[in-house]
């Protein structure tokens, strides 16, 4: 950590060559304080209650009964040996059963962490197919993909004459109300919005999440410098919009060799992961205040949720029952919804009917424009490909 505090002061202009030298005086530091070691790696990783300390001692406990049993071959040392056998059985279930108690007494009220300890519960881990393990199924899976994406599109109308009929829909706010610039972020905010985010790593990150957010108050400083210069500039770094994609089998029953059977799960850098979510955060404060969000919206809002919605809809029906009338119900999936969305639509509804201009529409054009991806299975890359 000392090391890392060590880094200086970033020097360069462009918010591009500022994350380019804030990676190299990283990897610099690093490989100075923990230089690279080639290290046999065991098949299974010990999980967390078997880590505790009385745990370890139940099992030297066991070892050492075995071992004098495994020397003497006396029925004694054999009966000692199951003894001890037994209790570290005993207490491995104990452990394992207190260890999700606690995550479940801790996380009550977080239905997200509930329902990430049932899947770990009841479902086993995933295993890389064998025949998926090579750059030439990484590069039909990101094909697939890109392919996938441009067939939706094509069904849907977005020829000229529908943008100008979007261009000529009257704007649904106050057109006073404006957010030009993004809030200059400080040390603090930084370091509260890095220790709320995931630490879940990507293979483009320099150092793992989990040691960033342990060392996030000696490299505070430059982070500040380079998501203030990306404000300022109104400028997303080029390697921040690189997307790692992980191809995930949507239900463990379906065929592994169907390409269709999977989804792409994007992983971007931890770094894009800061931004964003700071651009997030002072998003939604304006959008809250100056009362811009749908009456109804539930999704993506803070105190809402699927929820809020179904409580809405439920409430509704009911009004609707209790008055003799009859209630028609329609719900729409959309396939690939995200991945399908309109930019130009998108950055037309953000400056006509949010209020976005200046360097923080800038910065949404930028975010979008330019990025790319590759699919990553394994050890396996493909070829970059552009998003559109």
């Amino acid at each position: 950590m000392e090391a890392l505090a060590m880094t200086p002061t970033l020097s360069a202009e462009t918010v591009d060559d500022l994350l380019d030298e804030y990676n190299r005086n990283v990897c610099n530091v690093i490989d100075v304080v923990a230089p690279i070691k080639t290290k046999r790696k065991p098949n299974t990783q010990k999980t967390p209650w078997r880590r505790t300390e009385i745990m370890q001692n139940l099992k030297s406990d066991c070892r050492r009964a075995e071992r004098k049993w495994r020397s003497t071959k006396l029925q004694i040392h054999l009966e000692l040996y199951k003894i001890s056998l037994r209790k570290f059985n005993d207490g491995l279930f104990k452990a394992r059963q207190q260890y999700f108690s606690e995550i479940i007494a801790k996380n009550v009220n977080n239905s997200r962490t509930l329902f990430s300890v049932i899947e770990k519960l009841t479902t086993p881990p995933d295993q890389i197919a064998p025949e998926l393990l090579s750059a030439g199924k990484c590069n039909e899976f990101a094909v697939y993909f890109n392919e996938k994406i441009q067939s939706i599109r094509s069904n849907i109308r977005t020829n000229q004459q529908n943008h100008k009929k979007l261009e000529q829909l009257q704007p649904l706010r106050d057109e006073s109300i404006t957010m030009l610039e993004f809030i200059t972020v400080n040390p603090k905010t930084i370091e509260e919005t890095v220790q709320q985010l995931n630490p879940s790593t990507c293979c483009l990150d320099t150092i793992p999440s989990n040691f960033f957010k342990t060392v996030v108050k000696s490299i505070v400083t430059d982070l500040c410098q380079i998501i203030n210069c990306s404000f300022q500039s109104g400028t997303v770094p080029k390697s921040l919009k690189v997307a790692a994609v992980k191809p995930l089998l949507k239900k463990r029953t379906l065929d592994a060799s169907i390409l269709a059977n999977y989804r792409p799960i994007s992983n971007l850098p931890f770094m894009a992961k800061i931004i964003e979510k700071v651009v997030f955060n002072q998003l939604s404060q304006f959008l809250t205040f100056n009362k811009i969000f749908d009456k109804f919206q539930s999704g993506f809002r803070s105190h809402h949720s699927t929820e809020t919605a179904l409580i809405k809809v439920i409430n509704d029906i009911r009004l609707n029952t209790d008055s003799g009338k009859v209630s028609v119900l329609i719900l729409l999936d959309l396939s690939a919804a995200f991945d399908t969305v309109d930019h130009t639509i998108l950055l037309h509804r953000l400056q006509t009917w949010v209020g976005l201009n200046g360097k923080v529409m800038q910065w949404f054009k930028s975010y979008l424009e330019e990025r790319s991806y590759f699919v990553s299975i394994g050890n396996f890359e493909s070829d970059r490909l552009p998003m559109s």
